[in-house]
């Protein structure tokens, strides 16, 4: 994990409710960098031999990858696509593309937040939704890997949250060119990053099977599992490898677990049963087996600065 502290940033493993640290200096990108026998071997070294420890409730907490050196956001569970075609009144069933390749776009790594940091909403928007989503976290570096070399690839997981204007994501998707400010006003990823050893008990048929919880302001919105994703992070990290270099502490969200937003709730013929979109003060927490919890308010935004619309041409 990655935390605040007298010294600065630091980096350090948790055991129990104590935090033991890595020289300072050291970053969790460094040791990731290292690979994964790398980062087990400093794991080990500072829980011997820490250069300090301190109690959990006693700093604030990063990202475990504060600055990561890409982030891709995928959608690998095709019931939230559903879910959401039906719940803006268009039909469920998906095009044929979305069973032949799995979709991820770029999101940004310079708004990326802690996981009890306040999240600004994104400036102008009037639909803030948030996403719980899992994170896979790439520690080899490579390119045009199979789905196997994928797998393996993979250092560690942490929760990621998808924070969306919904609004602003729909004008500009008439656009046709993929997300812009609907997406990028911030990226939650914590509270730490989990090696896959520790969540082998939570595999079945081959599949991290994690079962999650979307809160918000302690009212359970969504319930559902890591196992029903459709294309698996390996499917999605080799697709995103052909013909492109993949980075130690690049990130890869698994999109949306089914009914953990607030959009997949909104009912054509039922529109009063809709619980809202985010306002300011309004605390999501989102809970993922075996990796823990992350816990945010939202926080209004100051008016975005106004562009001048051009003007349509004529016919002439």
């Amino acid at each position: 994990m990655t935390y605040r502290s007298e010294d600065g940033e630091r980096t350090g493993v948790l055991h129990g409710e104590v935090i033991h640290a890595a020289a300072p200096g050291t970053t969790l990108l460094d040791l990731i960098g290292l690979g994964a026998d790398g980062l087990r071997e400093a794991g080990e070294r500072a829980l011997t031999a820490p250069s300090a420890t301190v109690r959990l409730d006693q700093v604030a907490l990063m990202a475990p990858i504060p600055r990561p050196p890409s982030i891709r956001d995928s959608l690998c569970f095709l019931d939230h696509m559903r879910n959401c075609l039906a719940a803006t009144g268009r039909s469920r069933e998906l095009d044929d593309v979305w069973y032949q390749i799995p979709a991820f776009y770029f999101a940004c790594p310079t708004t990326v937040l802690g996981p009890y940091d306040d999240v600004p909403a994104a400036p102008g928007s009037a639909c803030q939704d948030f996403e719980l989503e899992v994170a896979a976290v790439i520690g080899t570096p490579g390119a045009n890997l199979s789905v196997a070399e994928a797998e393996r690839a993979i250092i560690g997981y942490t929760i990621f949250n998808d924070w969306s204007a919904r609004d602003l994501q729909a004008q500009e998707g008439v656009l046709a060119i993929g997300q812009g400010k609907g997406k990028d006003s911030g990226v939650t990823l914590g509270p730490y990053l989990v090696t896959p050893d520790e969540l082998e008990p939570y595999r079945r048929d081959g599949k991290l099977s994690l079962h999650a919880t979307a809160i918000v302001n302690d009212v359970i919105v969504g319930l559902g599992s890591t196992g029903a994703m459709d294309w698996s992070f390996g499917e999605i990290i080799s697709y995103a490898s052909r013909g492109v270099p993949l980075a130690p502490g690049d990130v890869f969200g698994s999109g949306t677990v089914p009914t953990c937003t607030l959009v997949e709730h909104l009912d054509p013929a039922a529109p009063q049963s809709f619980p809202g979109w985010l306002r300011d003060g309004d605390v999501v927490t989102l809970q993922v087996q075996g990796l823990g919890e992350v816990r945010q308010t939202v926080r209004a935004s100051v008016p975005p600065i106004p562009l001048a619309q051009r003007p349509r041409p004529t016919s002439g």
